[in-house]
C-alpha cells in the first residue's frame, strides 16, 4: 500500500521499517516545546494522506521505558481525513529520571491498519458466552 506523505520541515524523516517483520515505522522529532500544562510537544514535520478505510495509530517506542515520559492519549488515532502534522504530546512521569527525547530522536511509531465500518444495532438481550460478564482479571492472574 502506498501512502502519500508530505515533509513540512526540512529535517523531517520519512518513516520506514527498521527490520523485516516490523509492524511499526519510527517517527522522528524535528522540534520540541513545552505547553502551559508542562507537557512536552514533539513535532515530526510530517503530514500524510491515509487512505479511506484505514487509520494511523501512533504509539511510543519501546525505548520510551527508559524515558521520564508517557504519551498523554496513550495511542494516537490519525483518521484518514486528517491532513495536519503528526504531533506527539508527552507528559512527565513522577520518576526521578530526567530523560526526555530531543529533536533528531525517534519518538514514536506509526502503524496503518484497515478498519471496518460498524453499525450498532440495539437489542434487548446479548448472546451468552463462557466468559459472560466477567471483567478485569476474570480469566485468571
Amino acid at each position: 500500500m502506498k501512502v502519500n506523505i508530505k515533509k513540512l520541515h526540512e529535517d523531517a524523516v520519512i518513516p520506514a521499517y527498521a527490520k523485516p517483520g516490523d509492524a511499526g515505522m519510527d517517527l522522528t522529532a524535528v522540534s520540541m516545546e513545552w505547553d502551559d500544562s508542562g507537557n512536552v510537544i514533539y513535532h515530526t514535520g510530517l503530514a500524510m494522506e491515509i487512505p479511506e478505510g484505514y487509520v494511523g495509530l501512533i504509539f511510543p517506542r519501546s525505548s520510551n521505558a527508559k524515558k521520564d515520559l508517557y504519551l498523554t492519549n496513550h495511542v494516537g488515532v490519525i483518521d484518514s481525513g486528517y491532513r495536519g502534522e503528526i504531533i506527539f504530546k508527552f507528559r512527565r512521569t513522577v520518576s526521578f529520571n530526567p530523560e526526555v527525547y530531543y529533536p533528531g530522536d525517534r519518538i514514536g511509531q506509526i502503524i496503518i491498519l484497515p478498519y471496518p465500518q460498524v453499525q450498532f444495532e440495539e437489542v434487548s438481550e446479548l448472546t451468552n458466552t463462557e466468559r459472560g460478564k466477567g471483567g478485569y482479571g476474570s480469566t485468571g492472574s
